[in-house]
């Protein structure tokens, strides 16, 4: 499949998709933790000065693939050029010839196949769309994984427990592992 025949592909129904290398991927509704976590994050950053406007849950990213690929990350962080290049958009699908997005989030589902895609192929993809930044928040691991771009390459740290989460785009951040998960598991 190409990228116009996805971009007018309709299937009357409610179903997501990625294209993955050409193919159509259908991507099962999300946990309700890993939503609870995309929700929690887009909260917090807001509350951390990042506009609103700059954060996205939903927006499409175009990347490279030996075939045509676009991804669906759990949430981004736009940068202000991305934003008026959006702006104008008839679809909220960051393409090849807009900007990258600052941050990408990825919520790392149960399963090898979720995590091969997060740890692996999005990576890859992520870092050679010029993405400064990458997080997979794993509730699995109980980890997130910061990548930042370095002259082209992803350079990984992880955070765990009560590890304070560090990046270069969000320098004030003041959260942890922990103080996410605690704040998303309480019924309280």
């Amino acid at each position: 499949m190409s990228l116009e025949d996805y971009f007018n592909y309709e299937d009357d129904t409610e179903n997501c998709y990625e294209l993955e290398n050409g193919e159509l991927v259908i991507m099962p509704p999300e946990s309700d933790l890993n939503l609870r976590i995309a929700s929690f994050l887009f909260a917090y950053f807001v509350i951390q000065g990042v506009p609103c406007d700059r954060l996205r849950i939903g927006t499409e990213i175009v990347v490279t693939g030996s075939k045509a690929t676009v991804r669906l990350p759990d949430l981004i962080i736009l940068s202000e050029e991305l934003v008026i290049a959006l702006k104008s958009a008839t679809r909220s699908t960051i393409t090849m010839d807009m900007p990258p997005p600052q941050l990408v989030v990825e919520v790392v589902s149960p399963g090898k196949k979720n995590r091969d895609r997060d740890y692996r192929y999005k990576r890859s993809q992520y870092q050679a769309r010029g993405i400064s930044e990458y997080w997979i928040v794993d509730p699995i691991e109980e980890k997130v994984t910061v990548f930042n771009l370095v002259e082209g390459l992803y350079e990984e740290t992880a955070f765990k427990e009560n590890e304070a989460i560090a990046s270069p785009i969000l320098l004030q951040l003041n959260l942890t592992y922990q103080l996410t998960v605690t704040k998303i598991l309480r019924t309280d």
